[in-house]
């Protein structure tokens, strides 16, 4: 019963997700009393099932990355809650609502999951998965290359009238949207991208866990996919809470993309998957 909580946690945990993609596509102001409700029902059920697996194993359930893993979002969520009813810090939700809701999934995948009854579904959903990644590396690219541009266009404008010698004012005389045209491209083609590389890793996790068990969580290219989904997490977050622009934006987007590239080149390997 106890992984049976943990799946309809993880299931009310989705609504957060949910809500978090809504919010950075600025359409979700509405949905977040839902979403919290659901939250709140999901960290009841997480906590039953912490106690109940804890219970059969007679110690604390943190023995392997699976049980660490709910245990983290258990207390993620948990904290999350408190600040909520203490300061009313509802943007924090689209830093915690994601983080919770995939630690939960990937404990979730923690004991063994159906095997592939039809290997057209399996195909399907691996080119589903591999489609939801160029889709979010397109919006990365795209944020990059526009916050680059920013920094260009920003430069520009400082030095109001460059010499004729200036490498700027040579490649981009007026050619340069405004900042204000920038910086919306940089916030639009983030968002679609984060919630495409989100779907990608909850596909491409799901996916792994029934291609290969538990032994999924120690490929190397699966800790890289999660690292560079927790780097977008945060440019997400800092960008729509802090308000981060310019400079910082273009430093972090690159930062980002960095990851994605060797993300991709740990992949390489997707594709004699398909071939099969």
């Amino acid at each position: 019963m106890s992984l049976f909580w943990l799946r309809v946690a993880a299931l009310l945990y989705a609504a957060g997700l949910v809500h978090a993609f809504l919010t950075v596509l600025r359409r979700g102001a509405r949905f977040f009393p839902y979403a919290l409700g659901a939250f709140h029902v999901a960290v009841v059920l997480h906590f039953v099932s912490f106690v109940e697996h804890s219970v059969e194993l007679r110690h604390l359930a943190a023995n392997n990355f699976y049980e660490t893993a709910s245990l983290c979002g258990l207390i993620f969520a948990v904290v999350y809650l408190f600040v909520e009813w203490r300061y009313h810090f509802a943007i924090l939700s689209i830093f915690i609502f994601p983080l919770v809701s995939l630690l939960t999934l990937i404990a979730a995948m923690g004991a063994p999951m159906a095997s592939w009854e039809d290997a057209r579904v399996r195909n399907a959903w691996l080119i589903t998965h591999i489609l939801l990644v160029l889709v979010g590396y397109a919006g990365l690219l795209l944020s990059a290359g526009a916050a680059v541009f920013y920094l260009l266009q920003e430069r520009r404008l400082k030095r109001k009238q460059g010499s004729t010698e200036d490498f700027i004012a040579l490649v981009t005389p007026d050619r340069l949207p405004p900042l204000e045209t920038l910086d919306t491209l940089i916030t639009r083609s983030m968002s679609v991208g984060f919630v495409a590389v989100t779907l990608a890793v909850v596909a491409g996790s799901s996916w792994a866990s029934i291609e290969y068990g538990t032994r999924w969580i120690s490929e190397a290219k699966i800790v890289v996919s999660l690292v560079t989904w927790g780097f977008y997490l945060l440019m997400v977050f800092l960008r729509i809470s802090a308000g981060w622009r310019g400079r910082k934006a273009a430093v972090l987007s690159l930062t980002v993309l960095g990851f994605a590239v060797i993300t991709w080149a740990a992949h390489v390997g997707l594709r004699p998957l398909l071939a099969k």
